[in-house]
């Protein structure tokens, strides 16, 4: 069965990683939601994609540089405002204790391959474990150090190889490292690739998956998870081939 993450929540039609964009994952369908966290000046772990606030907020800089008091003030609906109002940007906290609520699974990605926060996979795992959300979990970065970080502070919860490209055997890469999964760019895997990884028994959720075509066919090759802005899409299609 593939399962299907909404990216950022469902980001082709609700404002990125905010709480309606994770609501209406959740009304449409998802097995899970995809997310990414950075940290606050005070060392509260948010919820954003980029480094800076600039493409997603009204605000502008980095988000390193920001209170969460102060970064909780700024308008997070980008270009969604008239559909959804003002959004703020969520903390990982808020997002932990809404999910643990319901029976979604949360791919959490690490955004420290640029900017380095200190203590962040320390301050994830704690929130994770105070949620009970071991077993729903997976840990994804660029960053290998992170993910090797995260493996060895809890080896309970999983792991996952993500990259764009340049990786031509994924499964071993992915064994020598620890990880039971791996998410690469969903233009840049082949069909002989996912198949060899699948048989060694690591886990295939490519990103990010949003034309029809491609969701029909990663389906088809029987793609543990696909993570996806358009979650209805993907829910439509992929029932087809359950």
């Amino acid at each position: 069965m593939t399962l299907i993450f909404g990216h950022r929540g469902a980001a082709g039609t609700f404002p990125e990683n905010t709480m309606p964009s994770f609501q209406e994952a959740a009304r449409l369908g998802a097995d899970g939601i995809e997310l990414d966290v950075q940290m606050t000046k005070d060392g509260t772990v948010v919820v954003i994609h980029d480094e800076t606030v600039d493409r997603t907020t009204n605000g502008s800089g980095a988000v390193l540089d920001y209170t969460y008091d102060e970064l909780s003030k700024l308008d997070a609906s980008h270009t969604f405002s008239e559909k959804t109002g003002f959004c703020t940007i969520p903390t990982l906290e808020e997002v932990l204790h809404w999910l643990s609520k319901t029976e979604l699974l949360i791919n959490i990605e690490f955004k420290n391959n640029k900017q380095k926060y200190r203590g962040l996979e320390e301050e994830v795992i704690t929130l994770v474990r105070k949620y009970g959300l071991e077993s729903r979990t997976v840990f994804s970065s660029f960053s290998q150090t992170s993910i090797i970080k995260c493996r060895e502070l809890a080896p309970d919860i999983e792991t996952a190889l993500l990259y764009k490209f340049g990786v031509r055997i994924p499964w071993l890469y992915a064994k020598r490292l620890g990880v039971s999964a791996i998410h690469p760019n969903y233009k840049y895997i082949a069909a002989p690739v996912i198949w060899l990884t699948l048989l060694n028994n690591i886990a295939v959720r490519p990103y990010t998956v949003n034309d029809e075509e491609s969701l029909r066919k990663l389906g088809k090759l029987g793609i543990s998870a696909v993570i996806t802005d358009y979650p209805d899409r993907a829910v439509r299609i992929l029932r087809e081939n359950r």
